[in-house]
């Protein structure tokens, strides 16, 4: 009998020792003339407990973890291959952990189940499906699904990408029109796109697919953080596969219609993250802001008009078409419908992804999923978004996870990256940060992003060094204040935002000088 013993291959994985653990594994049924059919699926999101190694039984798929490649041969003398709970390290039913069982999946519901280059394997668990519906449907019969989903851009601006699909697609027809995914993930504590090009890129590749048919594009490209190898290989083997069984190509499904898609490695620059220097990067160019207007969805790569959209946004698509925009939008809160995948990193516990709808607290998501800090001390501060949103005090954590929300208090959800900081933390550092950041990652097209980033660690270090402390942070607020009106993007515009919010909130940590806060 062939046994099937499961171990993660993605690069968090792969970083705890993976691959030692499934060689070992496969050394151990060698050793034992046992048959084992060894599958590298992607992880289910608990990062704590990688590496994960899963096996089939007859009453379901019993976990282990986290194994170290030497409690191998501890772990198969107490039972490993059949499933026995004979070791401290067994977990059942992983799916019956509370950390899953309380998620809302519905774009991650493949990931940790299923190989991820497996055409077969994505097809059995509903693969495709989305994208036969589609194909069935008139251009607008999609976009109108879209926009019934409510479903908005996941990279930060959270704009509705239903609208944006119709901007493309009420360009004249005889343009050459272009898909295009930013997946240059690059903001601090996120992950989640890199999780879906490692472990489910058909779910991706057919996003794609479904929105070049919405808009009457035939050539898609994803552009690809540059120290993402690993998924530039898994979606280069996917899109392989897709073609020789006809989901991509000159003839989509039989259809007619035709779709290619080609992958990029990125220019290894944050400000590439933004759309229009990511459209500059595309077309060889240095990776420089565009000025809006015209926007991208009317002139965007090679002045076409391009859809451009985060791996998160395209990556829902599949669910929408397959069950259709209300399902969708069953799932989340006022404005903010649908699920968003949450990635939880810093000083936290319990450190991974976790998919639930809008409108969970983040003191629950801290607390319940994260299980407080790592160090075990009492949590100071947590950025939610990435490095250009806001520090959120403890008297801000009930607040739902919502974007209009969050909006109110000065904050933002961006990528839906948590970052957690313990009662340790300088926070007046973490605010020179946030300018030494934009000072280093600034395109430097715009005056107020490129001197004013430089100014702004000037005058955080005299605060700190005790010089005119008032009149400079009268000065620091002056400069924000010009930066969030003056600069042509989001990088110098909303680099003030976690420094106002320290000014704000942890002023005493802004006002004592390192030494002090260390004592």
């Amino acid at each position: 009998m062939t046994i099937t013993v499961y171990v993660p291959c993605d690069t968090t994985a792969l970083s705890l020792g993976a691959d030692r653990v499934a060689q070992e594994l496969l050394n151990a049924a060698a050793t034992l003339n046992l048959d084992i059919h060894l599958v590298r699926n992607g992880s289910r999101g608990l990062f704590w407990l990688e590496p994960l190694v899963e096996v089939q039984t007859p009453y379901g798929r019993m976990a282990y973890g986290p194994v170290e490649p030497g409690q191998v041969n501890e772990l198969v003398a107490a039972g490993l291959f059949e499933g026995h709970p004979d070791h401290p390290l067994y977990l059942g039913d992983i799916t019956q952990h509370p950390y899953l069982q309380q998620q809302q999946r519905l774009t991650f519901a493949r990931i940790g189940i299923t190989d991820p280059v497996c055409i077969e394997d994505y097809i059995a668990h509903g693969g495709f499906a989305g994208l036969k519906k589609a194909a069935a449907l008139t251009p607008q019969g999609i976009v109108d699904e879209v926009k019934t989903s409510g479903l908005r851009g996941r990279g930060g601006a959270a704009f509705p990408a239903g609208i944006k699909w119709q901007t493309v697609l009420d360009e004249p027809r005889e343009q050459q029109k272009y898909v295009v995914c930013n997946a240059d993930e690059g903001d601090s504590g996120t992950f989640a796109d890199r999780l879906v090009m490692e472990c489910d890129p058909y779910m991706l590749i057919e996003g794609m697919v479904i929105a070049g048919l919405a808009v009457g594009a035939t050539l898609g490209f994803i552009y690809v953080r540059s120290e993402y190898l690993l998924s530039k290989k898994m979606l280069d083997e996917a899109i392989r596969r897709a073609e020789a069984h006809g989901y991509l190509g000159d003839n989509v499904c039989g259809n007619g219609r035709k779709f290619h898609l080609d992958v990029r490695l990125g220019a290894g620059a944050y400000i590439c993250g933004e759309e229009t220097s990511l459209l500059e990067s595309l077309e060889g160019k240095r990776g420089l802001v565009r000025s809006k207007p015209p926007l991208p969805a009317i002139k965007g790569l090679f002045g076409q008009p391009t859809v451009v959209n985060n791996v998160l946004s395209l990556a829902a698509v599949p669910f929408i078409m397959a069950h259709g925009g209300k399902a969708y939008a069953d799932y989340g809160m006022g404005r903010s419908l649908g699920t968003l995948p949450i990635q939880l990193a810093g000083n936290i516990k319990q450190g991974g992804l976790i998919e639930l709808a809008f409108g969970v607290t983040l003191r629950k998501i801290l607390e319940e999923f994260g299980g407080g800090s790592f160090s075990g001390r009492p949590m100071k501060a947590v950025q939610v978004g990435g490095p250009l949103m806001a520090y959120m005090p403890e008297s801000q954590w009930d607040t739902p996870m919502d974007y209009e929300a969050f909006a109110a208090l000065g904050a933002g959800i961006g990528h839906g990256g948590v970052v957690v900081f313990d009662d340790t933390v300088d926070m007046g550092e973490q605010a020179r940060f946030a300018m030494e950041f934009c000072a280093v990652e600034s395109c430097g097209k715009c005056t107020p992003c490129r001197i004013g980033s430089v100014r702004g660690v000037e005058v955080i270090d005299r605060i700190r060094a005790g010089e005119n402390q008032t009149s400079n942070l009268e000065l620091l607020e002056d400069l924000c204040e010009t930066m969030v009106d003056g600069s042509l993007c989001a990088m110098g515009g909303m680099t003030p935002f976690p420094v106002q919010s320290v000014m704000k909130y942890f002023p005493e940590d802004l006002m004592a000088s390192p030494r002090q806060v260390e004592a």
